[in-house]
């Protein structure tokens, strides 16, 4: 008797939400240049515009995934690495909300509360599950950050936006012992055992994403303040940035895949604290001006990648 079919593959796989999310922090550093009169107010509002909009194409795509590949959609929540991506639904959810909050106040909030509830269900759901022994040193990447880490910092963002800083504190705080946590068993696995798979090495680049993630976290905490704190996030972010560039020739092995939008949060994230830098710490601000133009720069080549890739008719996944 003859195999069944192998189910066939949804084209949109959950890691593609990281364009909504690397656009989204990109436009939301670019806000915060018009905000002190570094830039005009035109390209974050575009920047964040457009991650809206490829945020609500994600979402359709995924709701249809849930209506007419059930089984691809339950796998999802089954596979030890994919599941992690799962994450990136509330944060660009929460985003999203931050994005449209000067606009539209009301429903903004209404995004941001389901976010943070969707993402603290599933880090309930994704997280402690795997403490009765499910996890395996294979999936000990830097993906295992998002629904502790990243999740828990995009909460104290937009909590701090929405003038709860007390609660905000308390979602930074989740982040940070969340990250330090997870980061010795991360770098453990990445240094002994076998080398991620060249077709996914991007997702190495969400390795930049806490210090700088959480620098943003706390500068609505603080005020904005370029305190010790956050000269201390901001170091340990750049020291991971130079280890980052060092191995690009080896995560770019594969050539160049979705999976390299792994780095684009942190680059993001980097850029708005380069520019907190140029403006509050004129001794830095050479240091300022490098990561705000590294991060903008490569998230927009990301961006002319992926569109070269839809152009091509590679951006899709094929069986």
């Amino acid at each position: 008797m003859a195999d069944a079919p192998a189910a066939k593959p949804f084209p949109i796989p959950l890691s593609y939400f990281g364009i909504a999310l690397g656009t989204a922090g990109l436009g939301m550093s670019w806000r915060y240049a018009a905000t002190v009169g570094q830039a005009p107010a035109w390209p974050g509002e575009s920047l964040l515009a457009l991650a809206g909009v490829v945020w609500l194409l994600l979402m359709l795509a995924w709701f249809a995934k849930f209506l007419a590949f059930r089984p691809a959609f339950r796998a999802d929540f089954q596979d030890l690495v994919q599941c992690c991506f799962i994450s990136l639904i509330p944060i660009t959810t929460i985003m999203s909300g931050l994005s449209l909050r000067p606009y539209a106040a009301a429903p903004a909030e209404v995004l941001i509360y389901l976010g943070i509830v969707g993402q603290l269900v599933f880090a309930m759901y994704r997280a402690a599950g795997l403490w009765r022994g499910l996890h395996t040193s294979k999936a000990t990447t830097p993906i295992i950050y998002l629904p502790t880490v990243a999740t828990s910092f995009v909460s104290a963002m937009a909590m701090s936006a929405m003038q709860q800083p007390e609660i905000a504190t308390l979602f930074f705080g989740a982040g940070v012992l969340s990250w330090m946590s997870l980061e010795a068993a991360i770098l453990g696995r990445l240094r002994t055992e076998t080398a991620i798979d060249p077709k996914v090495r991007g997702i190495i680049g969400i390795q930049l994403a806490p210090a700088f993630v959480g620098c943003s976290a706390y500068f609505g905490i603080n005020g904005g303040q370029v305190d010790m704190v956050a000269l201390m996030l901001i170091g340990y972010g750049t020291l991971q940035l130079l280890f980052l560039l060092r191995l690009l020739p080896w995560v770019l092995e594969g050539g160049f895949t979705m999976s390299l939008w792994g780095f684009s949060f942190g680059l993001a994230a980097m850029a708005g604290c380069g520019m907190h830098l140029v403006v509050l710490n004129p001794r830095l601000a050479l240091l300022g001006h490098a990561l705000w133009g590294i991060g903008t720069a490569l998230v927009g080549l990301l961006w002319l990648y992926t569109l070269l890739s839809i152009v091509r008719g590679r951006f899709f996944v094929r069986g």
